[in-house]
């Protein structure tokens, strides 16, 4: 590797014996070398032309996405002084005056401070004592503070009154992996740049230009893994090409060697198994699946490239021509080729159900036992006819055998039928068994057929948040749609969907709208109708009349029917002649 023979820009000294990784020889000098984020920039650059700089900063994205850089580029920024410019500028080429002792944590008037280590009001006390005090040497006070998320609650409110109005000279950068456990009232004091993940191939061809400046070559295919491996991260992706360098010293780097050093199973059988799955080829699939994890594979990451396949063939099939698929050409074809043989609902089905393995594989103690139980499932599954042959066979009465539809005729070409739906198969002789036994459950009709089900299951929080649900439309074939409302609970349209899709043999399509044009009811309205409708019939009853004449005070807080015992061979239990004022008239629904 070729070595610098100066100190970095950073502090990073690449002469000598020590090594510096690569995540810190190649850390961003200026913002343009800050892959992926390009709108803060441009937004920080605008900010700083208008001279409208805030005095608070929170930057919040996912580990290694270069926050703690982007507060020191910004502190080099807003103090930049080299010749004749003397104000803030994002220009840091070439470095200004203090730009070397700020990168490398040593300047006196940019103090830099580790949440996760120092999270007490005290700590926060030496920063609310020194903020008074004019900078040393530079244009601004700037205070760093990392990981701002931990810090106690008597810590953030200490902040708050100087955070709120600090002097002109001072400065606040925060950086945050979990944005949500900062107070409110902290982040309406901050001006908030959400750094993005960056995407895989950019990141790739990130890694591959560090690659060529150091002199060693790793295979397209292996940086592309290390690069999906990294999950958007700069910092991950650099460290993990640090660890891939050294298992060829002097040697190209291959895909192969990086899936060894990842633990991931070789793509190709990867996608073989895919195909075994399509083709609920069960015995292929297990033995496929042990044969991965014998040679080293993990048996999550196995999960997860089936879960992306899946999504690169949903792609394929939805997208067509345009879908970009990363991959040589054998391999591009065997996608395309899964996203021809299988409907968009069977690859949704394959997805939901690996999506589950998943999160089976990380509970159960071996997790390779939970992979077999789910190569099982999924070839089980591609035997179970796909949702839009349920819908067919329920309208013209026949049944599923597995390999398609049988009945006693040929059905009736639908007009109606989606483009990509699954081509029909000529029909067969009804066989003699009951053939209605094999036939998926019949969707609820209404509703209100829902509900009553989730009722007799007892699902009394699904039922609860349904409660007040308002449905502009109900197609027992896979679709509702309701009225949006702030009071809806968050996970209510998963639990609905999930229920729907459990109890018929549809995938469901659950959106929201704006108030439709024809008033909509909810179930809690109805009632709320009904009881009114209930208590102004009862008021206009002689009885009642008269009582409520003599006590103008009294109200009518429930509405009880009488009971018909003529079925049962009783007498009829006449209304009482009139309520008195301490026992009001009272319903109780039926049920109750």
């Amino acid at each position: 590797m070729s070595e610098s023979t100066t100190p970095g820009l950073f502090g990073d000294d690449t002469t000598g014996p020590g090594y510096v990784v690569l995540a810190r020889k190649y850390r961003p000098k200026t913002f343009e070398d800050l892959i992926g984020q390009e709108a803060m920039v441009r937004t920080i650059a605008n900010s700083f032309s208008l001279g409208r700089i805030p005095h608070a900063t929170m930057l919040t994205g996912v580990r290694g996405v270069g926050k703690t850089t982007t507060a020191r580029l910004l502190a080099r920024a807003l103090n930049y002084k080299r010749g004749d410019i003397d104000h803030p500028s994002i220009e840091l080429d070439p470095p200004g005056e203090h730009c070397q002792a700020i990168m490398e944590s040593r300047h006196p008037d940019v103090f830099e401070m580790d949440a996760a280590s120092r999270t007490g009001i005290n700590d926060i006390r030496e920063i609310l004592d020194s903020v008074r005090y004019a900078p040393v040497m530079a244009r601004f006070k700037i205070y760093i503070i990392d990981e701002v998320h931990m810090l106690s609650t008597q810590a953030f409110n200490g902040l708050l009154k100087t955070l709120e109005e600090p002097p002109p000279h001072v400065k606040f950068m925060f950086a945050t992996t979990e944005i949500r456990k900062v107070p409110v009232t902290v982040l309406s004091r901050c001006q908030r740049f959400d750094l993005k993940r960056i995407d895989s191939e950019r990141l790739a061809t990130h890694l591959g230009n560090i690659c060529a400046k150091e002199g060693v070559k790793v295979d397209a295919d292996g940086l592309a893994l290390i690069a999906r491996a990294a999950e958007g991260s700069a910092r991950d992706g650099l460290s993990l090409l640090d660890q891939a360098l050294v298992q060829k010293p002097g040697e190209s780097v291959t895909a192969a060697d990086v899936r060894e050093m990842l633990g991931l199973a070789d793509r190709g059988r990867v996608l073989d198994l895919f195909e075994a799955i399509s083709k609920g080829d069960s015995k292929t699939a297990i033995n496929e699946a042990r044969s991965q994890y014998d040679s080293g594979a993990d048996p999550t990451l196995i999960l997860r490239d089936l879960l992306d396949i899946g999504h690169e063939a949903a792609r394929a099939q939805a997208l067509g021509a345009e879908a970009k698929i990363i991959g040589g050409a054998d391999w591009v074809a065997r996608v395309r080729g899964l996203a021809a043989s299988l409907s968009p609902a069977q690859l949704s089905r394959l997805w939901q159900m690996l999506l589950k393995a998943l999160e089976e594989a990380g509970k159960a103690p071996d997790p390779i036992a939970a992979v077999e139980m789910a190569m099982v499932r999924l070839c089980a599954a591609q035997s179970l006819p796909p949702p839009e042959d349920a819908a067919r066979m329920l309208r013209d009465g026949s049944s599923w055998s597995g390999a398609g539809a049988t009945s006693s005729a040929p059905p009736a070409p639908n007009k109606d039928a989606p483009i990509n739906a699954a081509p029909q198969t000529p029909a067969r002789a009804e066989q003699p068994a009951a053939p209605k036994a094999a036939l998926p459950e019949t969707p609820f009709a209404t509703f209100d057929e829902v509900m009553e089900r989730i009722k007799f299951e007892n699902d009394v929080e699904l039922e609860v948040a349904l409660d007040r649900l308002k449905v502009v439309r109900f197609a027992p074939q896979g679709e509702l749609v309701y009225v949006a409302s702030p009071d809806h609970p968050r996970d209510m349209v998963r639990r609905l969907k999930s229920f729907l899709e459990e109890h018929t043999p549809f995938e469901w399509t659950i959106r929201s709208t704006a108030e439709s044009a024809a008033p909509v009811e909810s179930l809690a309205d109805k009632r709320r109708r009904e009881h009114e409708r209930e208590l102004d019939e009862l008021k206009k009853h002689p009885f009642v009349a008269e009582a409520l004449k003599h006590f103008p005070s009294a109200e009518i807080a429930k509405v009880t029917k009488p009971v018909d015992e003529s079925a049962q061979g009783g007498d009829v239990v006449p209304m009482p002649a009139a309520p008195n004022a301490s026992q009001k008239p009272a319903r109780k629904k039926e049920g109750q």
